[in-house]
């Protein structure tokens, strides 16, 4: 009998319930994961056992009661949560995405059955092993994604199941079984009923999977349903010297090439998307894209304003964006004028980007010794504490009027001027020789 050496808790939990005369098994995602060698992030349990009998079971520990009506309690069994959830049958879905009431059941099947994935309907317990009903192991063998039971009724009684597939193909390296595929596209626009924030959450999820090129161009629709601006890379040609690919393959490569964080491979998936807008076709027959990346910033505004994402990820995201065909800094002074007008994070931030982009261009390696330079400077500013910002300043606000400088407008350009001054060693940070050629500037 196969082990999948689940942490003790859920053992332990799954022993209680049985020992109290219930069956119970861990099942879905964690199951999944362990089956294929992964990490599980949360362990659920199900049971035949209702909510008030699972609350009886656990009632020496903290239990949670949030999710009651839908028949899940979640109890911290010595500090580790764990969803213990009532088999069920749904109701009818009026929505495309809750049912409109839930029974419980006796029988693990109707449990199974009203699952989306194949893949997510296998239990396990160390009493009874695997108990796979609708052939997901064999689905995970053959790295297929498959509805369980009719797709037109599964998407249509949830619609983000819909996102979940394509997301599921993208991080488990999967792909999506042909009539799956099908009823996905053919159900796509159901995604317009689902709250933008679950979308939202579903779709930074996708653009984080190590593989995304080739499940986003066959499922392009569906991205189009919430981001119609995306669509228009597809087939956008670049013809410059630089770029081997359209703006829609250019992209995804992209944000396959960058590390694996939200902001990240945000701003890579949005950095060109204002090129069709911009592109111009000179007379010999090479394309230009002059502005797109303040368009591009401007439109990825918009489009994570509209998909609710956080104001910080959005400002730090469309800054990037804005910023990365700037010239990459020469000289060390150079890259301290750039940390002073953007910052540490967004420095860094645009080294990732850069070296990304070229990633999916002509010559990947363009910017490799210019990339490196950047990382040298900044490792050089760090280590030796030179100055860039006028937080580090040696003289402040309260220095300058000690010497004459009215407060205001022309105390902000005085210290900014004496910024210049120290970033292109025109002047040492001290305090004497900045309060010196302050009195310089002020009198001009």
């Amino acid at each position: 009998m196969i082990s999948l050496n689940f942490p003790e808790q859920v053992n332990s939990a799954i022993k209680l319930l049985e020992n109290s005369g219930f069956e119970a098994y861990a099942v879905g995602g964690c199951v999944r994961d362990r089956l294929m060698g992964r990490e599980p992030n949360d362990y659920d349990i199900t049971t035949n056992a209702l909510p008030s009998q699972t609350a009886e079971v656990f009632k020496e520990y903290r239990c949670l009661d949030i999710g009651i009506k839908h028949g899940t309690l979640t109890v911290l069994f010595d500090g580790f949560p764990l969803e213990i959830t009532t088999y069920r049958l749904d109701g009818k879905y009026l929505d495309n995405r809750h049912p409109e009431s839930v029974s419980f059941s006796a029988e693990l099947s109707d449990d199974l059955a009203r699952r989306d994935f194949t893949v997510n309907t296998l239990c396990y317990s160390e009493s009874k092993g695997l108990v796979d009903l609708f052939g997901g192991a064999e689905d995970i063998r053959n790295k297929v994604i498959r509805c369980v039971g009719d797709p037109d009724r599964r998407f249509s009684e949830d619609a983000l199941r819909i996102l979940r597939a394509i997301r599921f193909s993208c991080t488990l390296g999967f792909t999506v079984e042909e009539k799956t595929a099908e009823s996905v596209l053919r159900n796509c626009e159901l995604i317009d009923n689902i709250a933008i924030e679950r979308v939202r959450d579903e779709f930074t999820k996708l653009i984080c999977a190590s593989s995304v090129t080739e499940v986003c161009e066959k499922f392009l629709p569906v991205i189009g349903r919430f981001i119609p601006e995306f669509v228009e890379l597809y087939g956008c040609e670049q013809n410059t010297p630089y770029h081997i690919y359209d703006v829609f393959g250019h992209t995804l490569r992209a944000l396959e090439a960058i590390e694996s964080t939200p902001e990240m491979r945000l701003t890579m998936f949005f950095h060109d998307i204002g090129k069709p807008e911009c592109r111009k076709t000179d007379e010999f027959g090479t394309d230009h894209f002059k502005g797109h990346a303040a368009v591009s910033a401007e439109k990825a505004r918009n489009i994570l304003k509209r998909m609710k994402y956080p104001n910080a990820v959005a400002d730090f995201v469309c800054a990037l964006i804005e910023n990365h065909s700037l010239p990459c800094p020469k000289t060390k002074q150079q890259a301290k004028k750039f940390l002073s007008l953007y910052g540490e994070k967004l420095y860094e931030g645009f080294i990732k980007v850069r070296r990304a982009d070229c990633a999916a261009k002509a010559d990947p390696h363009s910017h490799d010794e210019k990339l490196e330079n950047m990382k040298l400077f900044l490792k050089s500013i760090r280590e030796n504490g030179e100055c860039y910002s006028l937080k580090q300043l040696k003289v402040n606000g309260n220095d300058l009027m000690a010497v004459g400088v009215k407060n205001g407008p022309d105390l902000r350009r005085v210290l900014e001027l004496l910024l210049n001054e120290v970033i292109f060693d025109r002047c040492p940070n001290e305090k004497s020789a900045l309060l010196e050629r302050a009195q310089e500037f002020y009198k001009e």
